[in-house]
């Protein structure tokens, strides 16, 4: 098997390649500039590949930022909208990292960067498999918890669909939003709001 047969097999196991996985393998950099030659292999930014209308997901932005910020978390508008809850589509991807790590340094997609403590950071965190590349996103308890945290930079409206939706279609229990919302100390500012639901 070629080199460029053994670029385009990593391909298929994940949406995205990165040169430094290269290294990994045992593959240089040539053959995978071969590959882009031929357009076999498109260069989406700096340091990202992909196979030509490989990835046609509406995930995608998720997928790219995950592949270049490992550490990152999907929270907020973007959770919501990945998990179907309320009708916020934001175009920016809203993500949570450590309040001690250097600020990700991407031009795209475009990013919404909230630091979290790594308590919770670490919280109600899914992880979702999706087309090779594992995304971490917020559960919708931790998500709604967190709408209501961040409710003067997203809106008290958004926060209060989010858990109005949440309740309604089952997504959490109220035991998964209590304990959300004590994580994110977050529950007095909650607590009228769930019970008139509940």
């Amino acid at each position: 098997m070629t080199q460029e047969e053994k670029i385009l097999e990593l391909l298929k196991s994940s949406a995205f390649l990165r040169p430094r996985e290269l290294k990994e393998h045992g593959l240089s950099r040539t053959s995978l500039s071969r590959l882009c030659l031929k357009g076999h292999v498109v260069r989406i930014d700096r340091g990202l590949y992909m196979k030509p209308g490989e990835v046609d997901s509406e995930h995608f932005s998720l997928l790219e930022v995950t592949k270049k910020i490992p550490s990152a978390v999907i929270c907020l508008l973007s959770a919501l909208s990945f998990h179907g809850i309320g009708t916020q589509n934001p175009f920016q991807v809203w993500i949570a990292i450590d309040r001690k790590s250097a600020k990700p340094r991407i031009k795209n997609p475009g990013l919404r960067i909230f630091r979290y403590s790594e308590a919770s950071l670490h919280f109600g965190v899914e992880q979702h498999d999706i087309l090779g590349i594992v995304i971490k996103v917020t559960d919708p308890a931790k998500t709604v918890a967190d709408c209501f945290k961040y409710r003067n930079k997203i809106g008290l409206d958004v926060a209060i669909e989010a858990l109005i939706e949440g309740i309604r279609y089952r997504r959490f229990t109220m035991d998964d939003l209590y304990r959300a919302a004590l994580a994110c100390r977050i529950w007095n500012v909650m607590r009228p709001y769930a019970e008139a639901l509940a």
